[in-house]
């Protein structure tokens, strides 16, 4: 399968919008906003767990990359609870669950060699970020010189522009705002390669906002075995 796999074009999607997809494990359904693969699949997703569903125990040799967005979140290390930002990297194991539901915004197999930093941010953790013009709040998730992973609050009826150096990735955890013309209402997914600029006009409620600044794929990112 291949959605939206072209990385030198801009991409949005109003994933609010679009049908939820069976998964494999019964309980488990997915929006997909960008997938190369199968179900071994370099991928980003909105995956949303049913009251008592679970993943049976399994490793993640690309990596994954998630955000809790509502519910809580579990495996046999904890329970996330919505805001929890967190980086499983190549090599690490788990059993997922969600004794009460939850959504996830999750990224797969998009990892680059060497990246093997667990990191683990609870609602509210992570250091204070210089804020951007339009912004009332700015949290540092991760940076490692090579990505650099924020949640941002901007402020109603602001002008906010990112330049893109490398490559920009946002999600709307709440609120909307209008980026090149197009509306973004929560769960929103904007793809931006670099020389695309944010140039977003917030609505009057304000927005919540998750922001990847990095290439949209390292050029070490981590091969996808190919199935025999």
């Amino acid at each position: 399968m291949r959605l939206n796999d072209d990385l030198i074009r801009p991409v949005t999607v109003q994933a609010g919008t679009l049908d939820w997809m069976p998964s494999p494990v019964a309980g488990v359904d997915r929006r997909m906003l960008y997938r190369e693969g199968g179900e071994v699949a370099r991928a980003t997703s909105i995956v949303r767990y049913a009251r008592g569903s679970a993943f049976p125990a399994h490793p993640h040799p690309g990596g994954e990359e998630i955000l809790v967005l509502d519910g809580t979140f579990q495996d046999e290390h904890g329970d996330y609870p919505a805001g929890t930002y967190f980086r499983n990297p190549p090599g690490t194991y788990h059993s997922p669950a969600a004794a009460d539901g939850c959504t996830i915004l999750v990224r797969l197999w998009q990892f680059r060699e060497g990246d093997r930093k667990q990191i683990v941010r609870r609602p509210g953790e992570g250091e204070a970020a210089p804020l951007r013009d339009g912004a009332s709040a700015a949290r540092l998730l991760f940076d490692d010189g090579a990505e650099r992973v924020v949640i941002e609050d901007w402020r109603p009826g602001a002008t906010v522009t990112i330049p893109s150096q490398r490559g920009l990735e946002l999600f709307v955890i709440a609120g909307r705002l209008t980026q090149d013309g197009e509306d973004l209402a929560p769960h929103g997914w904007c793809r931006l390669p670099a020389g695309y600029d944010v140039t977003a006009v917030v609505g009057p409620e304000g927005a919540s906002l998750w922001i990847k600044d990095a290439p949209l794929q390292h050029p070490d990112i981590l091969p996808i075995p190919e199935r025999s």
